[in-house]
């Protein structure tokens, strides 16, 4: 379904604030309503955070699917979803907050649980994150 970035696509993309993704619907052929998301590149790849994380349709849909297509920088392109889990979040944290610094929501979309250890080592204001936080590779 989907080929490797092309020439400055990936920059362009990753340097807009437009990006929508619409996952396939149920039935594999239908895309579904196109939602913007924040978005970031590291290391050559694209990366997506939604802020109602593991519990939102879209994030539902994204895994279930595992395709899609995304419309940003004036372009759109059938892409392929891939959850992201490990270290690698630290990294994409860290582009989150190059990114994103001055957004108010910007803490809702860091520090994911996982990267910072147990439930109980969380604060208990960030308990209540859990089940929200997800990243998504999306390869294109």
């Amino acid at each position: 379904m989907s080929a490797p970035w092309q020439g400055d696509e990936l920059v362009k993309i990753a340097e807009t604030d437009d990006l929508h993704i619409a996952p396939l619907r149920d039935d594999g052929i239908t895309y579904g309503t196109p939602t913007w998301i924040w978005s970031v590149a590291v290391d050559g790849e694209l990366y997506v955070r939604a802020y109602n994380g593991q519990d939102s349709r879209c994030h539902q849909a994204a895994l279930r699917q595992k395709a899609g297509r995304i419309t940003a920088a004036g372009m759109t392109k059938d892409v392929v979803f891939a959850p992201v889990d490990g270290p690698l979040n630290d990294r994409i944290d860290e582009a989150y907050r190059r990114k994103y610094g001055r957004n108010p929501y910007l803490g809702s979309m860091i520090s994911a649980p996982g990267a910072l250890g147990h439930r109980e080592d969380l604060p208990a204001d960030r308990r209540d994150c859990l089940g929200r936080f997800w990243t998504c590779r999306i390869i294109g």
